[in-house]
This record gives C-alpha cells, sequence and structure tokens, in this order.
C-alpha cells in the first residue's frame, strides 16, 4: 500500500496545505488594516480561490507536458515566493502586493491539490480511496499546523505584525521540494504517447458520461456547501449571534477535523459499500446538518452542525474524486482532472464570495435553506447514473 510516491506525497502535503489556512486565517484580519474599505476585506482571501480555480487549468496543462514531478516542484517555487511577497507587502501595507502574493498562493495551490490524484495513480485501482484519504488526512495535520505557527511566529518582525508569519510559511512550503526528488514520474515515454496520440475525447463527450458526471457534481456540490455554510458560520456566531471568538475558533477548529478526521475509513467504506452509497450517506449527513443548524443558532448548534457538515463533504469529495479516476481513459487523465478541479473550485469561489452577501440579506436559517436543492441535485445525478449503468 505504502509505496515511495505516496509516502512522499503524504509529507509534502502536510507542509504544502499549510499555506490554505494560513491565508483564510491571516488574510481577512491582515486587509482590514491596510484599507478602510470593508468590501475589500474578503479580497485576499476571494483571490486565493479564485487563483485556485484558474491555477487548476494551468496545472494540469504543465504537468501533461513536464509529468508530476516538475509541476509539484514548480508549486513549492510559486507559494513560497508569493509568501515572501506577502510578508513584504504587509511590512510595507501594500495592499495590491497583499492581494497579488495571495493570488499567486491561490495558483501554487490548484498544484498541490493534483497529489490526491497522483497518490490514486501510484496504488492498484482497489486502492485508490484509501490513498485519496490518506492525501486528505495529511491535510488535517498541515491545517493544525498553519494558524498554530502563523500565530506563533507573527511578531517574529517587531516592526509588522505577521510579516513573520509569512516567512515561516514560506519555509514550509519550500521543503516539499526537496521531498519530492524522492518522487517518480510514471513512465515518460507513456506519457509521450499519450500526448503524441491526442485520442482523449472533447469534454462534452466526457461529461455526456455518466459516472464522470455523478463524480465532478458530488464533488462540487460537497464543496459549494461545505464553503458556503462554513464561511458565514463566524459572521452568523460571532457577529449577528455574539457568541465569543473563543467558541468561534472551537467550532472552526472542530469543522476541520470533521472534514478531515473521517478520512481514516472513508477508502474503506467506499471499497466496502460502493461510491453511490457513500454519495446518499455524504447527502443525508448534511441535510442533518442543515436542520440542526435550521433549529437554533446555539453553541451547541453550530458545533454539531459544523462537524457533520464537515464529515458530509468529506464522504462527498473522497467519494467523488475517486469516481472520478476510473471513469475516464488513461490518455485523458490530464484532461479530465484539470476540468474537474476547474469546476470544483470554481464552485467553492462561488459559495464562499456569496455567503456573506447572503447571509446579511437572509439570515443564518434561510441560506442552510439554499443548500438543501443543491443535495436533491447529487441524489438525482447519482440515481440516475446508477439507473444508467445497470441499462447497459
Amino acid at each position: 500500500m505504502f509505496n515511495r510516491n505516496l509516502i512522499v506525497l503524504s509529507i509534502s502535503q502536510i507542509f504544502s496545505f499549510t499555506a490554505a489556512p494560513i491565508t483564510v486565517f491571516l488574510s481577512s484580519i491582515i486587509a482590514s488594516r491596510m484599507t478602510d474599505l470593508k468590501s475589500l476585506v474578503t479580497l485576499p482571501t476571494a483571490l486565493m480561490i479564485v487563483g485556485t480555480s484558474l491555477g487548476s487549468i494551468i496545472a494540469s496543462y504543465m504537468m501533461s507536458r513536464t509529468g508530476r514531478k516538475f509541476g509539484f516542484m514548480f508549486s513549492t517555487i510559486i507559494t513560497s515566493s508569493a509568501a515572501l511577497l506577502a510578508s513584504y507587502a504587509v511590512s510595507k501595507n501594500l495592499f495590491f502586493y497583499y492581494c497579488l502574493s495571495n493570488l499567486l498562493i491561490g495558483i501554487g495551490f490548484a498544484f498541490t491539490a493534483q497529489y490526491r490524484f497522483a497518490a490514486a495513480e501510484s496504488v492498484s485501482k482497489k486502492l485508490i480511496p484509501t490513498a485519496i484519504s490518506i492525501i486528505l488526512f495529511s491535510s488535517m495535520i498541515g491545517a493544525l499546523i498553519g494558524p498554530y505557527v502563523a500565530t506563533l511566529t507573527k511578531n517574529f518582525i517587531s516592526t509588522s505584525v505577521y510579516s513573520g508569519s509569512y516567512i515561516f510559511l514560506s519555509l514550509l512550503t519550500i521543503i516539499p521540494f526537496f521531498l519530492l526528488f524522492f518522487y517518480v514520474n510514471e513512465n515518460n515515454e507513456i506519457e509521450k504517447k499519450v500526448i503524441l496520440n491526442n485520442n482523449s475525447r472533447s469534454y462534452f463527450t466526457l461529461i455526456s458520461q455518466p459516472r464522470f458526471s455523478q463524480a465532478i457534481i458530488s464533488s462540487a456540490i460537497g464543496y459549494v456547501t461545505m464553503s458556503f455554510l462554513m464561511t458565514a458560520t463566524p459572521i452568523s456566531m460571532h457577529l449577528m449571534d455574539h457568541i465569543s471568538i473563543g467558541k468561534t475558533g472551537f467550532v472552526i477548529q472542530m469543522h476541520i477535523f470533521g472534514m478531515f478526521l473521517p478520512s481514516l475509513f472513508t477508502g474503506n467504506l467506499i471499497k466496502k459499500y460502493g461510491h453511490s452509497k457513500i454519495m446518499y450517506f455524504g447527502v443525508i449527513i448534511l441535510m442533518l446538518c442543515i436542520l440542526i443548524n435550521y433549529v437554533n443558532q446555539s453553541f451547541y448548534n453550530y458545533l454539531f452542525g459544523l462537524i457533520f457538515l464537515g464529515i458530509g463533504w468529506n464522504f462527498l469529495f473522497i467519494s467523488g474524486t475517486s469516481l472520478l479516476i476510473i471513469s475516464y481513459k488513461p490518455e485523458e487523465k490530464f484532461k479530465a482532472q484539470g476540468f474537474n478541479d476547474f469546476f470544483v473550485f470554481s464552485t467553492q469561489a462561488t459559495g464562499a464570495l456569496s455567503a456573506g452577501f447572503l447571509l446579511n440579506i437572509f439570515g443564518w436559517q434561510f441560506i442552510n435553506i439554499l443548500c438543501v436543492p443543491l443535495l436533491v441535485i447529487v441524489i438525482v445525478t447519482v440515481y440516475i447514473a446508477e439507473i444508467k449503468e445497470k441499462n447497459i
């Protein structure tokens, strides 16, 4: 199970993933000090998400030409350099350069988001869900390390709060560069033949495949639901319901555990029960999250609602990703993976960017109800894919 590539990717993911939680944790706080316009406070975070979405296409194209090893190593340089740019921007109070650094961090993250595909390709077909689960579990470790290091080092440069946090982020994200020297690309001759033959189907043909559609829709809707409600939670919980910042932070931390801790067994559940059943179960858990959130807005409702939100996302995302990998031809992998990540992270961006606006207009209960039709789409898509497969 644990071959060299999977070990290298798992350890690299811990350090590479620290960029995402540190950016989410710090960017709004830092932006509020750089600009008096409240409408621009969330712009750096938004640009990171936009960068991830756009970068997914760049990452897939580059790695289809140069191989995964070069692409992954290149991304560590982008992210580490962007973190240094962010440190400089914070120290000089340069909002434009801080926004640019967040965009570049997002592009770098788009490359590392494909660790899960590389991990799946390094094991046999039946172990794909487990390999993806291992990568996501490594993400949890990175998600815990990142904000802790950022807080610990925020005063490293005494004249500029948080500038030191980005210096240490630069150090963390360059570590995988050296680890990836031990990563082994797939047979380059096979890769060249794939590119030269160019036998991949069109995007329309790929999307029309029931299992492919099932995979990307379950991942995308899982992500947009999670991003939408998670982004709105601190605003609703702390600013509107006046629950302490300490309790709010604890809820978000438990949500992160809910997102990644189930990865220890999600892969085995998929192997035992199949992708579709785990997707159905993920939808049920997310429906339970919505019900808990709707009934009341106490600390415990937020807590258990956000834990279930994380678990439901985990089930939909891992089952969707592992199903995607077995739903296309080998020569289509970069094309299919790039399209999948562009679609998934674009929906995530939509959820994150619209959360605060819709929450302020309609309130916490209504935005939870807005997620129900999306989950119904997952149920319908999975059901149609199951029926069409039986008729083949």
